[in-house]
């Protein structure tokens, strides 16, 4: 955790991964991130994959570092509740994250009706308000189309929600762009942020969307990179790694280190191609030049070739599995200083990532637990709403808040 955001306030209220995801960058640099929570937990609150005890390991990953209170906000007074902690003073704070629908008691007229300089983040699915997930939106730009084997017909998704990782960080940085204006001019906003707007924009960010339109839909490559040299390969010991030149360099290194000069420079001649000026006509060319790295590695184990590729400055990696990551990786999980160990709501204790960007020079602080449900509650409603602990007896009393 770092202190970059040391008084602003946001409240959260949202499920599943993308909001979710916006609260925690934000909780992550520094900002008080309040969730409001139903009482018992939301749809996401014990979503696989779960412990041996049934606590959702994904729910209490995506929730470090916040607060939570538990509101009934099937009642019109719990929601009043919401709408106050949502619209509540304080320079640092009207800042409200959520994936609830654009209309209701949540939406951004009800809440700048209350307090006009309030900015909201609102994660969606389609810009019109037709509810979607990260895997429709996948399947409906056309991406697990192209992913698979060649000869595969069946689309492949992606395990990896991209679109709601993305839409998180976005929503963070779209609100905090938004304070920044807000401190300068007084003026609130209204951000939405549509899963469906970020696959689009991002397909035509990198070209995908331009090539379909000029060129037709790209067929499936395997584990082919387009437009270059990258594939996966075995090695004679039975290892299987990746290898990828773009650069001109890599592409000299790697040919060097494989041995594989005078075979190159006779497809070369054969195509008329420059292969090392070149990275298409590497993929252009890759069934000539496929086997002979095939029979390269082939011939040689993983431990002769990770020193002479690293020597050569070739840009490799083996395939491992998740598991063997956390548990060997130094690099990654078990010497990684993004991650510190802690004791989680499951009364579980294991590693827990914190912030994915280093500021150089400066500590990073504790990574901090998810709340229980509701830990924070008598707290916010005293700190935030300012009420006293009668008031707030009451309201417990009254089983709207817990």
């Amino acid at each position: 955790m770092y202190s970059l955001l040391p008084n602003l306030r946001v409240i959260e209220a949202a499920a599943f991964v993308a909001g979710p995801t916006g609260g925690l960058y934000l909780a992550q640099m520094g900002a008080t991130v309040i969730r409001i929570d139903q009482i018992g937990g939301g749809p996401d609150f014990k979503r696989w994959p779960l412990s041996a005890a049934g606590d959702s390991l994904y729910w209490e990953g995506l929730n470090k570092g916040k607060q939570s209170i538990q509101i009934d906000l099937a009642r019109a007074a719990g929601r009043e509740l919401a709408v106050a902690l949502a619209t509540a003073p304080g320079d640092d704070a009207g800042l409200f994250l959520t994936n609830f629908p654009v209309e209701g008691f949540l939406s951004h007229a009800n809440l700048a009706a209350r307090r006009p300089d309030i900015i909201t983040a609102r994660i969606m699915g389609w810009a019109d308000g037709k509810p979607a997930l990260d895997y429709t939106v996948n399947a409906a730009v056309g991406v697990p189309d192209m992913t698979g084997p060649v000869d595969g017909t069946r689309p492949v998704n992606a395990v990896l929600p991209a679109w709601d990782l993305l839409g998180g960080a976005w929503a963070a940085f779209a609100m905090v762009s938004a304070l920044h204006r807000r401190r300068a001019t007084g003026e609130g906003a209204e951000i939405r942020v549509p899963l469906s707007d970020l696959a689009a924009t991002s397909l035509s960010h990198l070209g995908f969307a331009a090539e379909a339109l000029l060129h037709g839909d790209r067929g499936r490559l395997g584990n082919d990179l387009f437009g270059a040299f990258g594939r996966d390969f075995v090695t004679a010991c039975g290892a299987r790694l990746y290898l990828v030149a773009i650069t001109p360099k890599q592409w000299r290194g790697l040919v060097a280190a494989l041995g594989l000069g005078e075979a190159v420079a006779g497809v070369a001649t054969g195509t008329a191609a420059d292969f090392t000026a070149d990275e298409g006509a590497r993929f252009t060319h890759r069934a000539l030049l496929f086997p002979l790295f095939e029979a390269a590695m082939a011939a040689r184990t993983l431990a002769e070739l990770g020193p002479a590729l690293d020597a050569a400055g070739v840009t490799w990696g083996p395939y491992q599995t998740l598991g063997q990551a956390v548990r060997e990786d130094a690099r990654l999980f078990t010497h990684n200083p993004q991650f510190q160990t802690i004791a989680h709501p499951s009364g579980l204790t294991y590693p827990a990532a914190g912030p994915a960007a280093s500021l150089a020079g400066e500590a990073r602080g504790a990574v901090r637990a998810a709340p229980d449900l509701g830990a924070d509650t008598d707290a916010i409603l005293a700190d935030v709403l300012g009420l006293d602990s009668g008031a707030i007896g009451r309201l417990h009393d009254a089983g709207l808040v817990a």
